[in-house]
């Protein structure tokens, strides 16, 4: 019998396979990113089909194959179900997913990354969080967290408060990132900051932020 293995992590990637399987994507704390089939999983009676969605938090029993992972249960923690009702934070939420998966590979130490993964997506279910201040937070702790923060540019002068919110968000431990709240004007300028950085380390469009934008969802 194969050996099973146990990783926590969420999952960041769901796609139908033949009839009834499905093939997800998980960020995990032990392995990094890992591919996990999972059999039966559209099945209406399967136990897998709630745990197998986007957003799913837990820990996932696996059994190693040749080319991926095989999944056999999970014991889930977070569903974020909230999410559903919310078109915005889903589609933002969506966005974190599509970032986190950019930037990490298996065998790779994300634990940082799967972290600011989940803390995200927790403070969009919280309403007194304003999203556009999600968002920029975790542009912006993303790549500080992936050892590509420029620190500020040149050639602009930011507000003092812009300077002391991001100097928050790349100093403090995640759990304590999302604790703070800022004006427009310096939610403006944090905002132009995580999009700048974000076109600086990543090549390509996520289709979220796309659907985001072309729905005139003011983030």
């Amino acid at each position: 019998m194969r050996d099973q293995v146990i990783a926590t992590g969420m999952v960041l990637e769901a796609t139908p396979v033949n009839d009834y399987d499905r093939r997800i994507v998980i960020l995990t704390k032990e392995f990094g990113k890992i591919t996990a089939f999972c059999n039966g999983a559209r099945r209406p009676k399967s136990r897998l089909l709630a745990v197998t969605n986007p957003f799913v938090f837990g820990s996932f029993k696996l059994y190693e194959g040749k080319n991926a992972y095989n999944l056999a249960d999970a014991d889930i923690s977070h569903y974020f179900e909230e999410l559903r009702s919310d078109f915005e934070g889903a589609y933002l939420g969506m966005y974190f997913l599509e970032y986190a998966a950019y930037y990490t590979r298996e065998n790779n130490d994300d634990l940082m990354m799967l972290k600011l993964l989940f803390q995200s997506v927790r403070a969009i279910t919280k309403p007194k969080i304003d999203n556009r201040l999600i968002r920029a937070v975790f542009e912006i702790k993303t790549v500080q967290v992936n050892g590509e923060y420029p620190g500020l540019p040149t050639g602009r002068d930011f507000l003092p408060a812009t300077v002391k919110a991001v100097d928050h968000i790349v100093s403090s431990d995640i759990e304590h990132l999302y604790t703070f709240a800022v004006s427009d004007e310096v939610l403006e300028e944090l905002l132009y900051l995580g999009d700048l950085y974000r076109k600086r380390v990543v090549d390509r469009q996520f289709k979220s932020l796309e659907t985001l934008e072309n729905c005139m969802l003011k983030l």
